[in-house]
C-alpha cells in the first residue's frame, strides 16, 4: 500500500547494494528536505523519544494526510523524509493501516540503525498514526 514517492525510493535503495551507499542516499534526501520554519520548532509540535531533536507539523488537506519536518541530526532528517514519502498524501483514515515497519524493513534500514535510530523511527511513525486518527 505505498505510496508511488515511496515505491520509487525503495527501487532507488535497491539499486544502492552498499549500506554506506544508502546510508549517503539517506543523508542526501535529508538535505534535499526544505526546513522546517522555526515558529514551528515548539514543544507541542516535538516529537518525544528520539535521541535528536524532531518536529512534525501534521498537514489534513483535503483528507490526506501531509506533514512538514525537521530535525538537528542530518540523518533523522533522511528518515523523516523517507517517511514523508510513505505518507505523503495519504488519506487521513488509510494511515493506519499503512505497515511503516514492513515498508521501511524493504529499504534495509532495520539492521543498520542503532537502537536509539530505530526507537526514534518508531516514535515518528506513531505520532502519524496518532495525529492521523484524531484528524
Amino acid at each position: 500500500m505505498a505510496t508511488e514517492a515511496f515505491e520509487e525510493l525503495a527501487e532507488t535503495f535497491e539499486f544502492l547494494d552498499d549500506w554506506e551507499d544508502r546510508y549517503r542516499h539517506v543523508i542526501e534526501l535529508g538535505k534535499a528536505m526544505p526546513p522546517l520554519d522555526d515558529s514551528f520548532k515548539v514543544p507541542a509540535l516535538k516529537v518525544q523519544g528520539c535521541a535528536s531533536q524532531v518536529w512534525l507539523r501534521p498537514i489534513i488537506d483535503k483528507g490526506r494526510f501531509d506533514f512538514q519536518g525537521d530535525s538537528d541530526a542530518m540523518i533523522v532528517r533522511g528518515l523523516i523524509a523517507i517517511l514523508h514519502a510513505l505518507y505523503a498524501g495519504v488519506p487521513v483514515a488509510e494511515v493506519a493501516k499503512v505497515d511503516a515497519a514492513a515498508e521501511l524493513g524493504r529499504l534495509g534500514l532495520n539492521d543498520h540503525l542503532s537502537a536509539q535510530r530505530s526507537n526514534g523511527l518508531r516514535a515518528m511513525v506513531a505520532r502519524i498514526r496518532e495525529t492521523a486518527g484524531r484528524a
